[in-house]
């Protein structure tokens, strides 16, 4: 069965640092790019970071762009999120999905279930 499981959400003070996990089960995982998405209350999901399948390529939204950076371990079949300098903005569920192929733009056909990250003073 196909399933994401993310950890390691909580509650940060502004600047300060998280790093996200995603497990995977359930499919080849190094055929697949995978992507983080985001959803803030009252917001639309949105794309973070994705990254391809062998890991060489990576992107990532604009409004992350030096602070967050996407990793993968196709051995342990895990991807990661670390956050570096997070901003209230940066508050919202945060969703690993897999990608149709790579790029941020990508048609997604499996989420997890999602971590909340809250970043608050």
């Amino acid at each position: 069965q196909l399933q994401f499981v993310e950890s390691g959400g909580g509650l940060v003070q502004p600047g300060g640092s998280l790093r996200l996990s995603c497990s995977a089960s359930g499919f080849q995982f190094n055929y697949y790019a995978i992507a983080w998405f985001r959803q803030a209350p009252g917001k639309e999901r949105e794309g973070v970071a994705c990254i391809s399948n062998g890991g060489g390529g990576t992107n990532y939204a604009d409004s992350v762009k030096g602070r967050f950076t996407i990793s993968r371990d196709n051995a342990k079949k895990m991807v990661y999120l670390q956050m570096n300098n997070l901003k209230p903005e940066d508050t919202g569920v945060y969703y690993c999905a897999r990608g149709r192929w790579y790029g941020l733009d990508a048609p997604m056909d499996y989420w997890g279930k999602g971590t909340l990250v809250t970043v608050s003073s």
